[in-house]
């Protein structure tokens, strides 16, 4: 008999709260964290009404509440002109939690469920499937060790190590962008979020929790936004607002790009959250999908474990069907925020301007707010 019902490779949010619900209904787990230490990048910071109904399930939801900021809606601006106005209906919030303190607080579910459940400093180097379970290498810091388990999920994030070894398919998706970011103080960040969807590229503007702000910048063509005066300057040209930056701020870059695997299981492994899915993080909605995933698979787990082979067909389809739907979206998002010719940007305006429209902008909030996925 294996050692494990399931060993989940990875401790993002998404492994993480597998995990919990896994180990709430009574099966044997172990999470392989590679990272000794917890990530404290700052990342996600969007919590959406299908993430918090995964989060609640696990029982902190709660405690999710009481730390994140309710953003109650946002505007939608151009050429430093209001185009739209959006405000979140109470049965489809949006929370504001740095993703740090939304994995300790998995972290500490987890911990509270099965104390020896997760070991960090844990990197899974190779799988080998047999008949009746998974034989996992992995180097450990007290050694190299091998574990069995009935199943692997493999939630090891977009560069995922093993995806390659599994043989499936890993193909780009529309959008694709260059952003940088920063995290300041701000006692008056309020609780609105603003885009500032420019000719020269997007400008966001999100309130965080304890007076604080995140701005992100799209790249144009020739920018340099890595420095702070750099960006500092970019944000005032585009949108004439001028901010005050922390001597020592510099900002984090990244590449927003999507993909999708071609298929998510091999035997019995299983593909899961960015491993099986990138989606850009403009539009904020790759975690918490990777969360409405975790809740489909594991009652597939739950239901199947340990006595017989999960059939997942049926979760397949409807995780490779929702991330489709939401790379759409996003790919949508992020023609929006794009540097474009001055024709471009007139139709653009309109185009925001029709879809704030008091007949249809209760359906846009639904979009941004993951109604449909």
């Amino acid at each position: 008999m294996p050692d494990h019902d399931v060993l989940i490779v990875g401790a993002g949010p998404v492994g993480l709260l597998l995990a919990c619900l896994l180990l709430q209904d009574g099966l044997r787990v172990v999470v392989c964290e590679r990272q000794p230490d917890a990530d404290d990048r700052t990342r996600a910071i969007g919590i959406h009404r299908p993430g918090l109904d995964a989060l609640d399930a696990i029982g902190i939801g709660t405690d999710v509440r009481s730390e994140a900021l309710r953003l109650d809606g946002g505007e939608v601006r151009s050429r430093r002109r209001t185009l739209a106005t959006l405000t979140f209906a109470p049965d489809r919030p949006v929370l504001i939690l740095p993703q740090p303190r939304t994995s300790a607080l998995l972290r500490a579910r987890v911990q509270a469920l099965s104390p020896d459940a997760l070991i960090s400093g844990c990197t899974v180097r190779a799988l080998r499937q047999n008949a009746d379970a998974v034989l996992v290498a992995a180097e450990t810091a007290g050694g190299p060790r091998e574990y069995t388990a009935s199943m692997v999920v493999v939630a090891d994030g977009v560069r995922s190590r093993l995806r390659g070894d599994l043989d499936v398919g890993w193909r780009r998706r529309a959008g694709r962008a260059s952003y940088s970011m920063i995290d300041i103080d701000d006692p008056g960040a309020g609780d609105r979020a603003v885009l500032h969807c420019e000719p020269a590229g997007l400008v966001e503007s999100f309130p965080l929790p304890g007076g604080r702000r995140r701005w992100v910048v799209r790249h144009g063509a020739g920018d340099d936004l890595h420095h702070a005066d750099a960006f500092r300057t970019a944000i005032e040209a585009r949108t004439g607002l001028g901010i005050e930056l922390p001597p020592d701020a510099e900002p984090t870059s990244f590449v927003a790009a999507q993909h999708r695997a071609t298929r998510l299981t091999r035997g019995r492994v299983v593909l899961l959250g960015d491993a099986a899915h990138e989606i850009s993080p403009i539009g904020g909605q790759g975690m918490n999908l990777g969360w409405v995933d975790a809740r489909r698979l594991a009652s597939e787990l739950v239901r199947s474990l340990p006595h017989r082979m999960p059939e997942l067909a049926k979760f397949e389809w409807h995780v490779l069907r929702s991330a489709s739907r939401a790379q759409r979206r996003s790919a949508f998002y992020m023609s929006m925020g794009a540097p474009v010719p001055m024709p471009v940007v007139r139709g653009r305006e309109l185009l925001m301007r029709a879809l704030g429209a008091p007949p249809v902008r209760g359906w846009t909030a639904g979009l941004l707010t993951m109604r449909g996925l």
